[in-house]
């Protein structure tokens, strides 16, 4: 009898639109408490939203407020710095997915 394979759940990244493997994201969720932070079990209670560990991209979704329309929520400035600092700080874990930049492409 053949094993049958495993499903691996998928996730598209609010800034790029690339879908990637769960593990390959990284979630930033709101809690019901309103509080918005990185969640890195995957599995906080609250509305999550994925992004790439690229740095780019948590710039541009800054930039474009992504971060604010999927998690339905007004960051303040504040909120994005610590959001940002813990983002570099486990950033390195994420370094090897190659996210699909929507600013490169081949001519």
């Amino acid at each position: 009898m053949a094993v049958k394979a495993r499903k691996v759940p998928q996730r598209k990244c609010i800034v790029c639109q690339k879908t990637l493997s769960k593990r390959e994201m990284l979630r930033i969720v709101r809690t019901p408490e309103g509080e918005v932070e990185l969640d890195l079990s995957g599995k906080k209670n609250g509305r999550g939203a994925y992004i790439c560990g690229d740095a780019e991209a948590f710039k541009k979704a800054r930039k474009t407020k992504a971060f604010d329309r999927a998690l339905k929520v007004n960051l303040t400035p504040e909120q994005y710095e610590r959001l940002e600092q813990d983002f570099s700080s486990v950033q390195d874990k994420f370094k090897s997915v190659s996210c699909g930049k929507p600013d490169e492409q081949s001519e």
